[in-house]
């Protein structure tokens, strides 16, 4: 066996728990913790030594969210309407997308979000613009 192998044979069982797709929400909830921590130690320096593996864990989390908790393709009215809910905004709002008229259009389904307002949005509200489409 290689000096690597060995050298990962004797701290695996201390690794091994950050590199295993998540079974159940116990499992979910220590890679979450430790990807916190990770996050934490690592900062935003891509080149620290952790970096690789905070991605793996991400990775992981990831495809137990799409798993277990998928997001159901919604239209980008109804996207609008749900981030304006959560952050507490009304339709006099959100002047990157126009006049208040404008606003209650587009979120009652009879107008449709162009490019512009998606790009508005998505720096506002800091999602992906595709969220919208």
């Amino acid at each position: 066996m290689s000096k690597l192998l060995k050298q990962a044979a004797e701290h695996w069982r201390y690794v091994a728990p950050l590199l295993t797709p998540p079974q159940t929400e116990a499992d979910y909830t220590v890679l979450v913790e430790a990807l916190d921590e990770l996050l934490d130690e690592i900062g935003g320096a891509e080149q620290h030594p952790l970096a690789a593996l905070a991605s793996q864990v991400g990775d992981l989390i990831a495809a137990y969210d799409a798993e277990h908790y998928p997001i159901p393709d919604a239209p980008g009215h109804e996207v609008l309407r749900y981030l304006m809910n959560e952050h507490g905004l009304n339709q006099s709002d959100l002047p990157e997308i126009g006049a208040q008229s404008v606003v209650s259009e587009i979120l009652g389904g009879k107008r449709q979000l162009n490019v512009r307002h998606i790009r508005a949005l998505a720096e506002r509200f800091k999602v992906p613009a595709d969220v919208f489409l």
